[in-house]
């Protein structure tokens, strides 16, 4: 009896499906990314339309050192008081990030919103650039990875069923075929 192959859509299935499966990672990947970084871009465009530059003045001098974290790194800059005057042509008083050992008076710029509150400075263009490339990648990453994980499930139980194809096939093809090759009677094999 010979063996017969597997069927021709299973096959074709088995075949296509690596190639299918990375197409179809590439491209959620690729839709995923990009959305993320329109999404990042949209969200660091509304930060810098909102933080507005402004000259204030240290109203105290500031630390001569930064604090040191208990791995043994320190920021390079330390926390002062200073003031400056809101849109509103209001005082305003807070706490910014300055150089260390920076003397009372001396001018630094601020970031505030609308409302004359002090605000983070917005990311520079390498920093955007950063965080823009970080969350692409990782929300590419968590479209691609369910895609190639699925199509390998399905990869792996097309193959076991080709295996369990096999062996059923195997099964009625063996008896004849150890008959052939030791010249023996198949009923005087199975005892």
């Amino acid at each position: 009896m010979a063996r017969q192959p597997a069927p021709a859509p299973q096959r074709r299935v088995e075949a296509w499906l690596p190639l299918a499966a990375w197409l179809l990672a590439v491209a959620a990947g690729w839709f995923a990314g990009a959305r993320a970084v329109g999404a990042v871009e949209d969200s660091l465009t509304a930060r810098r339309a909102q933080a507005h530059a402004v000259t204030a003045v240290l109203t105290g001098d500031a630390p001569r050192t930064a604090p040191v974290s208990e791995a043994g790194r320190g920021d390079e800059s330390v926390f002062a008081p200073v003031r400056w005057t809101g849109a509103d042509g209001a005082a305003r008083t807070g706490r910014t990030r300055v150089e260390p050992g920076t003397r009372a008076g001396a001018r630094v710029t601020v970031w505030t919103d609308r409302g004359g509150r002090l605000v983070h400075r917005p990311a520079t263009p390498a920093e955007a650039l950063l965080e823009k490339t970080w969350i692409g990648g990782i929300a590419a990453l968590g479209a691609a990875a369910p895609v190639l994980l699925c199509a390998g499930a399905a990869r792996r139980r097309l193959e076991r069923r080709r295996l369990a194809e096999w062996d059923t096939e195997w099964r009625q093809v063996e008896p004849g075929w150890r008959r052939r090759m030791t010249g023996q009677p198949a009923d005087r094999l199975t005892g």
